[in-house]
């Protein structure tokens, strides 16, 4: 066993020579707890408990146990200072000191924590690019928040990644861009839920995004990241720290979510099968700043009451502020330096190991509906009048630009359970094949009763 944790140690310390700070923390950990085991240990008490770790075994171990141990903290301190965890390498270079009191160097690299620690907090202190993540669950007001923020009169230069969860693409057809995001700094991705099966597809749109602002000489004030409504934050956050490259170039601005004062309690409440976390709960616990929106469309102070007293259960600290149509000041949401991976390490331990899996309820899925033609209003109100109505508690989500006859401009329709809207966004080019599309996004959906029920709707030809 003694190999073994020589040869992590080996291992971890290499990687920290090529500054692969994510790769090396992978590498120590391991290193570490295979040390646990060997001095009669267990539970992980070494990285989650190391002072009172310490405390425990320091009486019985030789003096080559004491040096060895000595040398992880300082490595793993060393891991953590380079990818941010200020917080968490000071205390890593304590528990060093503990068993090494007399090590200037030890001394040295506290005073180097202290010293960068302030230096994080005053402006402009890199040069990275801010990175800024929307999440919330599905119909929470993320796409109108995007908007708001394109549209602002900040003046800044900010590229926009989109993911979505369905099969066919709508928030394309719903992002009003302006003037500050060229097509270059659109990166849309719909192959897949952002938080698992894309994070290569996430890493390789945030890479093009840097690399085309040079080329172009362009520099980016910003980058935001839509998630899908069924995205955890967690392995999205993971990549700034996971990929070399973007760790260079970007920093995680904040995280922010958006929270539907009139159905976010139930899906706080939603039982889910074993393993499977709660999105709704996941997306409040990694917030950095919560915008409870749709306000107007509760019953009174009450109720946002006891929906702000639900989320302060779950993330007591996180600044809240009452938003409808999501609409908030800037300064509220850009450049807040919120994220701190300090703060996520003491929530989430496992945060920085690799592999930090988000498994999707298997209950919960899209069914998309992508035809040529047009609808006849009145049969589709109908329609979605009785899905609604009767299918309205599942379906989370419902979406849609459609050609209806007899109108110039596209309609669009969006639902969020029973609740919903419609409006109309530009006309049809003469030349634009009318199209419609549609997409539901909810739990045990028939795929069959969807798809003739929409196409029941359809003018003949």
């Amino acid at each position: 066993m003694t190999e073994g944790w020589k040869t992590l140690m080996a291992e971890a310390e290499a990687l920290l020579k090529v500054s692969k700070h994510f790769d090396g923390v992978q590498k120590i950990n391991s290193c570490m707890e295979l040390f646990e085991t060997e001095v009669g240990g267990s539970g992980s008490r070494i990285l989650k408990e190391p002072n009172e770790f310490l405390a425990d075994v320091m009486p019985t171990l030789s003096e080559e146990q004491k040096t060895a141990l000595r040398s992880m903290y300082e490595v793993r301190g060393d891991l953590l200072f380079g990818l941010g965890a200020l917080k968490r390498a000071e205390t890593e270079y304590g528990c060093a000191a503990v068993l090494d009191p007399g090590s200037e160097e030890l001394k040295a690299k506290r005073a180097k924590v202290v010293a960068a620690n302030s230096a994080s907090m005053a402006p402009g202190a890199d040069k990275k690019v801010p990175v800024s993540v929307l999440t919330g669950f599905l119909g929470s007001g993320k796409t109108t928040l995007l908007n708001h923020i394109l549209q602002a009169n900040h003046g800044k230069r900010i590229a926009v990644i989109e993911n979505e969860f369905g099969e066919v693409g709508i928030d394309d057809s719903l992002v009003k861009a302006g003037s500050l995001a060229s097509e270059e700094n659109i990166v849309e991705m719909n192959n897949g839920c952002i938080c698992c099966t894309v994070r290569g597809d996430l890493i390789a749109g945030l890479k093009k995004l840097i690399k085309n602002s040079q080329k172009s000489g362009r520099l980016l004030d910003g980058v935001l990241i839509e998630t899908t409504g069924l995205a955890d934050p967690a392995p999205v956050a993971q990549t700034f720290f996971a990929d070399d490259y973007v760790q260079q170039h970007m920093r995680l601005d904040g995280i922010l979510t958006l929270v539907d004062a009139a159905h976010i309690i139930q899906h706080l409440d939603d039982e889910k099968p074993e393993g499977v976390e709660n999105e709704a709960v996941e997306q409040i616990a990694f917030a950095d700043r919560i915008l409870l929106n749709k306000c107007d469309l509760v019953d009174g102070e009450e109720q946002l009451a006891e929906v702000e007293r639900r989320i302060r259960a779950i993330n007591g600290k996180v600044p809240i502020k009452r938003t409808t149509n999501s609409e908030v000041e800037m300064d509220y949401i850009l450049g807040i330096r919120g994220f701190s991976l300090d703060k996520i390490m003491e929530m989430d331990d496992a945060f920085l190991e690799d592999g930090h899996d988000h498994q999707h309820d298997n209950r919960v899925s899209s069914v998309g509906i992508d035809v040529p033609g047009e609808v006849v209003q009145q049969k589709l109100n109908q329609w979605i009048s009785w899905l609604l109505k009767e299918k309205g508690v599942d379906l989370f989500r419902s979406k849609g630009v459609l050609a209806v006859k007899g109108m110039k401009e596209k309609f669009v329709f969006q639902a969020i359970h029973m609740l919903f809207a419609n409006s109309q966004e530009g006309a049809w080019g003469e030349d634009e094949e009318k199209r419609c599309k549609m997409i539901f996004i909810g739990k045990n959906l028939d795929r069959e009763e969807l798809t003739s029920g929409f196409m029941a709707c359809m003018a003949k030809i």
